[in-house]
């Protein structure tokens, strides 16, 4: 089957598709957007076929592209070929990528967490910042993690800036999210340890007993764990500051966290 070809900015698919851009359309639809051929080959190889599947013209040649078009087909999506113009638009970028794929949103019951290879799953607490979040979920799925959980209002990890940062990671790891008392109920039946990181905390990161599995546990980028979420760790923990910052970025410091539970 031939793709469909679209050189209309006021097509209204693609009208759609740019839609995905506010939180409140993902919402609505459960789908979200995905840029270049790799992610989307990410998403294909894990089992997340494209809705729709956006492709410029010089795109159709790539050996990959092939396979793209047909798990999209395979799954009765639609593959679309359009112009350098509607690519710019969707992605609200100058240099766009040349394959853009419309993807469901997929979000696990938390009793479905599992701990992965790694035994450590990484839960997030009111974390505000897409770029945070998207580097958080690669460093996740790089671990070997079984999952993120967002507890509470988070940003969204199918927002195309999350997206971009997971690198195709958001199709590997699975996420959940859960308010604050779903997760303290669904905590108390965690079977390993959990640990907390706080500025305040006496325990040094590299001394706490991480006894798999491992929940890590972390608060937001400004405040950090509020005083409710710390009183539901085993241990808080502190990463120490040797220079003149007093704090490390979320990102960073959830990586360490996490190497550091599963090491």
């Amino acid at each position: 089957m031939s793709p469909r070809t679209i050189s209309s900015l006021q097509n209204p698919t693609v009208k759609a598709v740019r839609a995905l851009h506010m939180r409140k359309e993902r919402d609505e639809t459960g789908l979200f957007v995905a840029e270049g051929l790799k992610n989307v080959i990410e998403g294909i190889d894990t089992g997340h076929a494209p809705k729709i599947l956006m492709h410029g013209p010089d795109a159709a040649a790539h050996p990959m592209m092939q396979k793209a078009v047909k798990a999209t087909q395979a799954a009765r999506g639609e593959v679309i070929e359009v112009t350098h113009d509607i690519l710019a638009k969707v992605s609200r970028r100058e240099n766009p990528q040349a394959v853009v794929g419309v993807f469901p949103q997929v979000f696990r019951p938390l009793g479905d967490v599992q701990p992965g290879p790694a035994g450590c799953v990484v839960a997030l607490h009111r974390v505000r910042d897409p770029g945070n979040l998207g580097t958080i979920v690669r460093t996740a799925d790089a671990a070997g993690c079984g999952g993120v959980i967002l507890v509470g209002e988070c940003c969204d990890p199918y927002s195309v800036e999350a997206v971009r940062a997971t690198m195709g990671s958001i199709f590997a790891v699975p996420l959940s999210r859960a308010n604050e008392a779903e997760f303290a109920a669904w905590r108390a039946g965690w079977p390993g340890s959990v640990v907390g990181t706080l500025l305040s905390a006496d325990t040094d990161h590299r001394r706490a007993a991480y006894r798999k599995p491992a929940l890590i546990l972390m608060g937001n980028e400004q405040q950090g764990l509020t005083p409710d979420m710390a009183a539901l760790p085993d241990v808080n923990v502190k990463i120490p500051m040797r220079g003149r910052a007093d704090s490390l970025n979320l990102s960073v410091a959830t990586g360490i966290m996490i190497y550091a539970a599963t090491d």
